[in-house]
């Protein structure tokens, strides 16, 4: 796993989402998947004009851990980078990747990432509605 794991007010662009994948990529592996999260304009029937992400101090610290177990518990690379602050419509808030020898348990090890980082990294979400509501998500 590569330091490249954080938590980060940055645009997660073409650049970044790039520099998670090489953190994954060796010789050896044949499949490298990426996921990203994007920001929908819809949720349960309401439209989302964008959302609000909040970030514990310590976020990357957890990303990180949870990263390490992922690939501990698969034996595979993996690395992540949430972003937090405003994002709109169409803004990219999650990359993660897996890279393995074979795309299926590359998949099976990203999809196992996102779901570890949704449920344990102190990331929280404020949904924006465009009749000027607002909720939180996850609490």
């Amino acid at each position: 796993m590569s330091d490249v794991s954080t938590v980060t007010d940055a645009v997660l662009g073409e650049n970044l989402t790039r520099a998670v994948e090489e953190a994954v990529a060796a010789p050896e592996c044949g499949a490298v998947v990426t996921f990203r999260g994007v920001v929908r304009d819809d949720d349960g029937g309401r439209s989302v004009t964008g959302l609000d992400y909040e970030a514990h101090p310590d976020a990357t610290t957890v990303l990180r851990k949870v990263c390490q177990a992922v690939s501990d518990e698969t034996g595979l690379r993996v690395a992540a980078v949430h972003r937090y602050g405003h994002l709109g419509v169409g803004d990219v808030a999650l990359v993660a990747t897996a890279s393995a020898g074979h795309r299926e348990e590359a998949f099976e090890a990203c999809s196992l990432l996102v779901e570890r980082i949704k449920a344990e990294v102190p990331i929280w979400k404020k949904q924006q509605f465009t009749d000027g509501e607002s909720e939180w998500v996850g609490l």
